[in-house]
């Protein structure tokens, strides 16, 4: 299935179909609501990323249609004498493409961008809930190497 994918920086027209893979998962479908319920939420919040210019949803396409997406965050810091680093969120495959090697093809172009943009690491987070999530970024490489912590603010 990978063969004939491409990726792409997303734009505004994209954003149903982000949302919609944002939300044809278990635990990102009780977090957001549909496009349409709050296109202008949405189009605020992409206008706002793309503004910020280090932050970029990207989508992966086959004949046409989007069958994943994932965002892409570069984040410099102190440490590591400046070291910039890549972090990875919302990684989404559509579930009618799942299990055809597409996650780990996106998550290939996304270590290709964080190298490209000069990163010496690229981190993500996964719920503690999706063992197999984690599974799979393990086969990638990714090891969990610090514990992530949360604290909600109660605003949206």
């Amino acid at each position: 299935m990978t063969q004939g994918l491409s990726y792409r920086v997303a734009t505004e027209a994209d954003l149903p179909a982000v949302v919609a893979l944002l939300n044809d998962d278990e635990f990102g479908k009780t977090r957001n609501p549909p496009f349409e319920a709050e296109p202008e939420r949405y189009r605020l919040a992409f206008e706002a990323m793309g503004a910020h210019g280090d932050n970029q949803v990207i989508v992966a396409v086959s004949h046409g249609a989007i069958v994943g997406c994932y965002q892409l965050t570069y984040i410099r810091g102190l440490s590591h004498l400046g070291g910039l680093r890549a972090q990875i969120e919302s990684v989404r495959v559509s579930s009618a493409q799942r299990n055809q090697g597409i996650g780990r093809a996106m998550m290939q172009d996304a270590v290709t961008r964080a190298k490209a943009h000069g990163c010496f690491l690229v981190q993500l987070t996964t719920d503690t809930r999706r063992e197999r999530t984690r599974r799979f970024y393990e086969r990638l490489g990714f090891i969990a190497s610090h514990h992530g912590m949360k604290l909600k603010l109660g605003t949206d």
